[in-house]
């Protein structure tokens, strides 16, 4: 766990520091509202303007990945949603089970998302949120499921999220085509005009008689 890690030293502990610059408090705060909006429960999303409050608040209302896969079973087809009778979100007193449990749900959170069309590059490793190695990718993987909610045809609520980019096709005749062929592109030089004339490089020699 997090707490039980020897502390990072070194060029190790100067990436972890450009990694936590990176969080953004106001997108942090906005996603668990949206997650509040979204699954109707009740959790403390404003904690004050203070980065490193709002860092431990979403840490801990998202670590053991229940709020995650309840706001993928709202947004995702029923075909893809998490069973919530499996063994998986079974309350256990053994903190190693525990412990293993949250962590199969933080993984089967990313694997449902991708399956629900979000890009592998915009979910998370386990430990990113777990471990809190990197809170900043845990808000974007958030903010790729919502866009990618909102993107569906069948949605018709407040957007919270900016829109997903479009494919914006362009056909252009055979004649437009061939048009092009008969234009030098200067990316590529040319040589038309070229000439010698007038260089000068260096200084003439100089022959001189004693």
């Amino acid at each position: 766990m997090a707490g039980l890690r020897a502390p990072k030293a070194g060029s190790a502990r100067d990436t972890q520091m450009r990694i936590d610059s990176s969080f953004d408090p106001v997108e942090a705060r906005k996603c668990l509202e949206w997650i509040r909006e979204m699954t109707g429960e009740n959790f403390n999303t404003d904690v004050g303007p203070e980065k490193y409050k709002v860092v431990e608040n979403f840490w801990r209302v998202l670590r053991d990945g229940i709020l995650l896969c309840k706001v993928l079973n709202v947004a995702v087809p029923d075909h893809i949603k998490c069973n919530f009778n499996s063994p998986t979100f079974r309350p256990t007193g053994n903190p190693q089970f525990q412990s293993a449990r949250e962590r199969e749900r933080i993984e089967l959170f990313n694997r449902k998302l991708e399956e629900f069309g979000v890009s592998p590059d915009n979910c998370f490793l386990v430990d990113c949120l777990y471990e809190r190695t990197n809170l900043w990718q845990v808000a974007a993987s958030i903010r790729a499921l919502g866009t990618e909610y909102e993107s569906r045809p069948s949605f018709t609520g407040m957007r919270w999220w900016p829109r997903k980019s479009e494919v914006n096709p362009r056909v252009f005749s055979q004649e437009v085509l061939n048009a092009g062929n008969t234009i030098i592109n200067l990316q590529y030089g040319t040589n038309k005009g070229a000439t010698a004339a007038g260089l000068n490089f260096g200084k003439k020699r100089m022959i001189m008689k004693e």
